[in-house]
């Protein structure tokens, strides 16, 4: 009968890597045997390849779930190749009649998965698909016309309208027996640095699993107090950093945004909860977008953009990219991306910012950048926050709307702390100089013992030249 359990299951995990709240998994315990798997698929059209930094967090986060399958006598079996080669040969190898898993909403994704659903079917196999990735399916948020809405506020507005989303799922209090059957060694895929071994500062910021995923956000929930006006500050520890957790899916939407709703009702400030989900509301957004505009990495969403006169500047760029443009708040924030994997949002905005606006450098070229650099480089975030940035995105900040990185740096780190910590060149300078070394005298910056263009650059563009630069470019563009 068709609704007898399955003899054989498969539960393919992808951004997915943990075991509460999936609903792909809770539907694989119906079987009498389940094969967990984790296909590495860089051959299907369209999928982009993980990152450096991004790769390192995979390969920690498929080791973590491996131990935790472990323990249920369960085993993650590891497979490279093309998803609709890969998944309907495991099928034939474990004789499964049912494969589980959770969507995607890109639309390489969605093409990959429905090449997999065919081929499955071909051969007697049902594929079935859950929403276990959003808080909110993009069929169900439309504007007036039936389209996607394009500005952020309405759109959260009116994922809150729906109420809140669906209770979280348990983790299965038990897994069916796996089928024995051959894996990749994850060893074998090289996802991690060796030659040479740059990961030293990603190994010592963070903790990659679902395990680590939770307990980071019980801290911050148990310490949100403030967190609507101090999450702009890099100086202090108020943001959650769960962002590289979410990326991979160690723990869902759904039960972040259920457990500070809990932590509301149970006396945590509403204002800074709401703040906190208007955050998980942004990367809710930036996938609705994803699934919308396939080509959000690569094209313009206002096609005005497409003739935006960019320059290319290798020598600015390398500067960019190294931390050394001379705008401390700039260049500490590029430092600790390098260095962790990360960077505080309020000081990628000013990074980005000064890219895209002080150099005139395609904000793709940045994008790029931080794919390969960031632990959380998200398809969708990553692009949607860079055009937004920008000003070619949807929702986007005007183009004229450019940040004055000493303004930032005063305003959001007004006693250096964040600087100092990731710039310590000039760590020695005066508090009123240290957002704008090149404002101290020659006396200050011997005291502090800094050779601007030697030991520290001097500004490689002038704020007020390059602010005027890119109006007139936006200027142009319009006429």
């Amino acid at each position: 009968m068709a609704d007898e359990p399955p003899l054989s299951a498969i539960v393919w995990f992808r951004d997915d890597l943990r075991l509460a709240d999936h609903p792909a998994l809770t539907a694989g315990t119906k079987a009498a045997a389940l094969t967990c798997v984790y296909v590495l698929d860089e051959e299907s059209a369209g999928l982009r390849a993980h990152g450096g930094a991004s790769r390192w967090w995979l390969a920690q986060s498929l080791r973590a779930l491996g131990a935790d399958l472990k323990m249920y006598g369960q085993r993650l079996v590891l497979r490279r190749g093309k998803a609709a080669k890969v998944i309907p040969a495991l099928a034939r190898d474990v004789q499964a009649t049912q494969v589980c898993w959770n969507r995607r909403y890109d639309q390489a994704g969605i093409a990959t998965d429905d090449a997999v659903i065919a081929q499955l079917r071909a051969e007697g196999v049902n594929g079935g698909t859950f929403p276990g990735n959003l808080l909110v399916e993009p069929d169900r948020i439309a504007n007036k016309d039936g389209g996607p809405i394009r500005v952020f506020t309405p759109f959260w507005k009116r994922v809150l309208a729906l109420g809140d989303p669906r209770k979280p799922l348990d983790e299965p209090s038990h897994l069916p027996p796996p089928v024995e059957v051959s894996s990749d060694s994850l060893d074998d895929w090289h996802l991690e640095p060796s030659r040479p071994d740059w990961a030293g500062g990603l190994r010592k910021t963070w903790r990659p699993g679902e395990g680590a995923a939770r307990e980071r956000l019980s801290g911050f929930l148990d310490n949100i107090r403030g967190y609507a006006d101090n999450r702009d500050r890099p100086d202090k520890p108020a943001t959650s950093r769960l962002s590289p957790h979410l990326r991979f899916g160690e723990i869902s939407p759904v039960e972040i945004a259920h457990a500070a709703r809990f932590a509301a009702d149970g006396g945590a400030p509403s204002r800074d909860v709401e703040k906190f989900l208007s955050e998980l509301g942004w990367r809710e957004f930036s996938y609705h977008l994803l699934h919308h505009f396939p080509d959000l990495a690569t094209e313009n969403l206002q096609s005005r953009f497409d003739a935006f006169p960019w320059r290319n500047d290798a020598a600015a760029l390398k500067a960019w990219q190294r931390g050394l443009t001379g705008y401390p708040i700039v260049d500490a924030g590029m430092r600790e991306l390098w260095q962790t994997g990360w960077m505080h949002n309020r000081v990628r905005m000013v990074a980005a910012s000064f890219l895209i606006k002080h150099l005139l450098i395609d904000w793709r070229i940045g994008e790029q950048w931080f794919w390969d650099t960031l632990v959380d480089a998200d398809p969708a975030n990553n692009t949607a926050s860079w055009q937004w940035v920008a000003g070619s995105g949807a929702d986007a900040a005007p183009y004229f709307r450019i940040f004055n990185p000493v303004l930032q740096g005063e305003k959001f780190d007004p006693q250096g702390e964040y600087v100092r910590r990731w710039v310590p060149e000039i760590a020695a300078l005066p508090d009123r100089f240290i957002h704008k070394p090149w404002m101290a005298s020659p006396l200050e910056l011997a005291e502090a013992k800094i050779a601007l263009g030697k030991t520290y650059p001097e500004p490689i563009v002038d704020h007020d030249m390059a602010r005027k630069r890119a109006l007139a470019a936006f200027e142009a563009l319009k006429a």
